[in-house]
């Protein structure tokens, strides 16, 4: 019984996770997945919006992110297995555009499940 509840719960979540993603979806996905493991070549810039001053270009393999301090992490790859990080701190006058500066082909039909049966299932003791 306890076995037919679990494969109940795990088809729901498939189910769920298949359904409602459209194309456009699944393709920013992937070209997000990729930018972050330095597959895309893009071109950040960075602008004082009060006084229309760039303030930083950047171009390259690069990936984005962000901490808990209002800062932009930009990490670019500058050789095989060589790396450039660079903090940019945001407030209400910096704005930044990414862009990706070349197509890049990626594959609309690809997706990836990854089940964590201890976040799904909880700790039952059987006796």
């Amino acid at each position: 019984m306890k076995k037919k509840i679990i494969t109940a719960i795990m088809l729901a979540g498939l189910a769920g996770g298949i359904t409602g993603c459209s194309t456009a979806d699944v393709v920013n996905h992937n070209l997000s997945k990729d930018a972050n493991e330095f597959n895309v070549y893009r071109k950040i810039t960075v602008t004082n919006a009060r006084t229309d001053t760039i303030m930083l270009q950047a171009e390259g393999y690069m990936s984005l992110s962000n901490n808990d301090e209002n800062e932009l992490i930009v990490t670019i790859k500058t050789g095989e297995s060589q790396y450039y990080k660079d903090y940019i701190y945001l407030n209400d006058w910096t704005c930044y555009v990414m862009e990706q500066t070349e197509p890049k082909d990626t594959d609309k039909y690809h997706y990836e499940l990854q089940f964590y049966p201890e976040r799904i299932i909880p700790h039952v003791d059987i006796e």
